[in-house]
């Protein structure tokens, strides 16, 4: 790993261990620990720790963890992608922290960190973080058990109990995201001019077989899913060499879920294949199937594994590229690329912080489903920040502020006589809002994405007037500006979450900047409605406060004006006017008049 990104990880270890400090101290009652010294035992060719090893260690605390909330017997489910950052060395040591994030019905997402220490030094380096999920094992009776919840504590706990509704919706869809983008057609066949110097992908097939053992299964007599991981790198490993020559490291392993059980006695059958290789990294697909001495082939487990190849100066290698089987072997091939695209999706909207993610990210329907987690979630984690404060109160109207290093950002919040579900129905019509807040001059709808994703067009009059401009607008003298939306629509996923109404800027080709407006960003926005007493609801509405919003919010903070009390106010008239009329009535006669006075 880089010197600058071992620094990066430091700083942001660093910050979280200083967040982590201001909170109140309390230990997470499902929080498991495993520290382990690696031996040459453990080791690869390399003298590196096998990410084999790793995986069973993982899967054994995340286990751990399940079962201590749950109070019966777990099995993994799933797990979603893993990347490691690190390698660990023969004599360094293992540190595994795994707990439970969120508790569903009869399911939970566990929380799997792993770093490595070297004991001479007292360095410590993050190697990877993952997100398995385990579901409880059904009674002798059949009845299924029924998991407590989860009672976040810290701010930390609290974001990743909201963020973990979220990951949960991306793992039911995840299965269908590789075939729509490849019914796009938007994939591009294999070039037919390097086939002569390509390597068949027959010479990379392994195939291997192994006997479940006693040794190899858990405690419910089940084989280990940390063992059947670690069968399925081995014969993976063995498949990237061969395209390589060399020793391979293994980088992510793709999220991938259990299909089935396997028991002592069974013989698992693992294949192995390169499905692509691109210029500095190759994807490995490996099948997994049980079988008894009688009786079908039953599929238990598929995972797509990727790996570089690195030099003695720690550089990526070029590789070879790879010539697919007729018929499946392109099908593997198409789809490896395919896959490609999405690691790289999750990677730079996912698995960023929402900082770090560049405004107006280019919109598509094969990126949507990431680009409406990172809104969710980036909303869910402002809101869950503790470190807000109250900076001007009117009439019950609060105006709160968070100031994080370059970043300002503002809640204004109000209890309102109306309930969650109505207030959700009524505020989810964006067209609507031009009849309650003097900043929305207009808003049209461009696509419903689908039933909980929208894109919208919101124009605003802008209050930069003498400031920053293209030099358009400074001709048009109008200073309008116009923002992308997207608008991401979340109801409860259980008691005690709120509805959510997320905002972020997107960019769309067939909208590009408009003559006489100025394209403004929104990084992160939107509303928390929260289901109080007696019918009532708590309504939260939140800005990152870019460049074109702070002008408008400024003022406030200062305490020269209320104009954010008075916009509240007008959208608490129009909650508590239009309490019993349904959404699409609204949406209907209000999107009639905005229409009339649309600035276009």
């Amino acid at each position: 790993m880089s010197s600058k990104l071992s620094g990066d990880l430091e700083r942001e270890e660093e910050e979280e261990e200083e967040e982590e400090e201001e909170e109140v101290e309390s230990v997470n009652p499902t929080q498991v620990k495993m520290s382990q010294i690696v031996m040459p035992c453990h080791s690869n060719p390399r003298q590196e720790l096998s990410v084999g090893q790793l995986l069973k260690w993982i899967d054994s605390t995340a286990c751990l963890s399940a079962e201590r909330h749950a109070g019966c017997a777990c099995v993994t489910a799933s797990m979603d992608d893993i990347h490691f950052e690190h390698t660990i060395s023969v004599g360094q040591v293992v540190n595994i922290k795994a707990k439970v994030n969120r508790a569903f019905n009869t399911s939970m997402e566990v929380d799997v960190q792993v770093s490595c220490e070297d004991l001479f030094s007292d360095r410590h380096s993050r190697v990877c973080h993952a997100f398995a999920t385990f579901v409880t094992q059904r009674t002798n009776t059949g009845k299924k058990v029924i998991l407590k919840p989860i009672v976040p504590h810290t701010e930390k706990e609290q974001v990743e109990y909201s963020v973990a509704a979220e990951r949960r919706r991306v793992r039911m869809v995840h299965d269908d995201i590789i075939k729509d983008l490849l019914s796009h057609g938007s994939i591009l066949p294999a070039d037919s001019s390097a086939v002569g110097n390509a390597v068949a992908a027959e010479k990379t097939k392994v195939e291997s077989v192994e006997l479940v053992l006693p040794p190899h299964a858990n405690h419910q007599v089940n084989t280990f899913g940390g063992q059947i991981m670690a069968w399925m790198v081995n014969v993976a490993t063995i498949a990237a060499s061969r395209l390589c020559q060399a020793h391979p490291t293994l980088r992510t392993i793709d999220m991938f879920t259990f299909r089935g059980p396997s028991q002592v006695g069974d013989r698992l059958l693992l294949r192995a294949i390169v499905n692509n290789a691109f210029k500095n990294s190759m994807e490995v697909g490996v099948r997994a199937e049980a079988y008894h001495e009688e009786g079908p082939n039953r599929h238990i487990n598929s995972a797509f594994m990727t790996f570089e190849v690195l030099d003695d100066h720690r550089k990526l290698c070029t590789l070879p590229r790879i010539r697919p089987e007729p018929l499946e072997g392109e099908r593997r091939f198409q789809e490896a690329i395919a896959r490609k695209k999405i690691r790289l999706d999750r990677k730079y909207i996912i698995s960023r912080k929402q900082g770090e993610v560049p405004l107006s990210v280019p919109w598509d329907p094969r990126n949507q489903v990431y680009l409406s987690y990172n809104n969710v979630s980036a909303l869910k984690m402002l809101a869950a920040r503790n470190n807000w404060r109250l900076s001007s109160e009117k009439d019950k109207v609060r105006l709160y502020t968070l100031e994080q290093k370059s970043m300002l950002s503002f809640r204004v919040e109000s209890e309102v006589d109306v309930p969650a579900h109505r207030a959700f129905s009524l505020l989810a019509e964006l067209s609507s809002r031009p009849s309650w807040d003097p900043h929305y001059q207009k808003c049209e709808l461009i696509h419903r994405v689908d039933d909980d994703d929208f894109l919208y067009r919101v124009v605003t009059p802008s209050v930069r007037h003498g400031g920053v401009s293209s030099p358009t607008s400074a001709h048009q003298g109008e200073g309008i500006q116009d923002f992308i939306l997207l608008a991401s629509m979340r109801k409860p996923c259980g008691s005690g979450d709120p509805y959510v109404i997320a905002l972020r800027s997107v960019s769309l080709p067939t909208y590009p900047p408009t003559e006489g407006y100025n394209r403004g960003e929104v990084l992160c926005a939107g509303f928390t409605i929260l289901e109080t007493k007696d019918n009532m609801s708590l309504i939260s509405y939140y800005n990152q406060a870019s460049p074109e919003v702070l002008p408008y919010i400024s003022t406030d903070i200062a305490g020269l004006s209320s104009s954010f009390y008075h916009t509240f106010c007008s959208c608490r008239q129009y909650l508590t006017r239009n309490r019993l009329h349904s959404a699409s009535q609204v949406q209907t006669g209000q999107y009639k008049a905005t229409n009339t006075d649309s600035p276009t």
